[in-house]
Parts: structure tokens; sequence; C-alpha cells
């Protein structure tokens, strides 16, 4: 007389029937005994289509960042291959040609790079500084007196080296200061 309620249930067929009832409804058919394939976890909420979409998107921004840092990291290398190129062709055009002497008494003073820079020159050489026939140029930190063939050479190669190249032919303006001062 102490059958319990499951053992009076499964007599009476009720149990079985509300088996069959949960697996025609969930679809899945599994046999009972075993384990859940997730083990203790709960089942996986199955995604959305929105979350598929923002998951598409996410993977499209990072694609096309991908793409802008490999297209920007591609144009820094072309400009420094260009930058090298330029550098090695006004080295080879420079080479032996500079006019600067060891021994020299006066100094031209020039802006250069938003500050004043100097030249060290002797009196003919200022003249023809100052004249035009001569122009300075700033390679490897340093300032060389070249003739004016060469510094015209040279701003087509890369106008940010040539440093000074008095035009001749531009009306001066009367500032009130002589060109040949020294200070």
């Amino acid at each position: 007389m102490s059958e319990s309620l499951r053992d009076q249930l499964l007599k009476a067929g009720f149990v079985k029937q509300i088996r069959d009832e949960k697996r025609g409804s969930e679809g899945k058919g599994r046999p009972s005994g075993k384990p859940h394939a997730h083990a203790g976890k709960p089942p996986a909420p199955r995604r959305s289509q929105e979350e598929i979409d923002l998951a598409k998107a996410y993977a499209i921004r990072a694609q096309t960042e991908a793409n802008e840092r490999k297209r920007a990291q591609q144009a820094a290398e072309e400009e420094a291959r260009l930058r090298r190129e330029r550098k090695q062709k006004i080295q080879q055009l420079l080479d032996g040609k500079a006019l600067n002497k060891a021994e020299t008494e006066l100094v031209r003073n020039f802006e250069y790079g938003g500050k004043i820079r100097r030249i060290h020159v002797d009196a003919t050489q200022l003249a023809a500084l100052n004249a035009g026939e001569l122009g300075v140029v700033q390679q490897a930190g340093r300032y060389l007196l070249v003739t004016r063939d060469i510094a015209e050479q040279v701003r087509a190669i890369d106008g940010h080296l040539l440093a000074l190249l008095v035009d001749p032919h531009a009306a001066t303006a009367d500032d009130g200061v002589p060109d040949d001062l020294v200070w």
C-alpha cells in the first residue's frame, strides 16, 4: 500500500504519456537517461538576426580599418623611399661642389626654418651671394655655399633644402639695412 505517487502514475501510464508529449513539443527525440550535451549549463540562446547583422558590421568595420592601416603604412613607406632617393640625388649633385672655405673673415646671416642661420664667407663670396650668383643649400645639418646653377637644381629636386638664393631681378625692399652689413 505504500506505493509512491510516481509508481502509481507509471502503472496508470500517465508518466509515459507526459514524456511523449514533452518529446513531441521539443522535437529533440533524445533518449532518456543520457545527460544533456551542455552538462548543467543552460542552453545557449539562439542569436537573433539583429545580433548576426551587428557581428557582420563589426567584422566589416575591422576589415576596413585594417585595410586603411595597411594603405597608410604603404603610403608612408613610399614617401620614405622617395625622400631617400631625393636625398641621394642631392648628395651626388653636391659632392665636391661646395664653395665653403676654411679661412673666412665674414659671416652672412639669413633666415631658414624660422630661425636666423649663418654661413661663413669671404668678401667676394659675400658680394656674389648678395647679387644672387651663389646660393646656400642645407644638407646633412650643414649649410653649403654653391653656385646658382647647383642651387636651382637642388630647388628642382627638393625645394625645402634651398636655404638662400637671392633673386637678382626682384625689386629690393628698402628697409634701411644694407645687405652687406656685418654684425
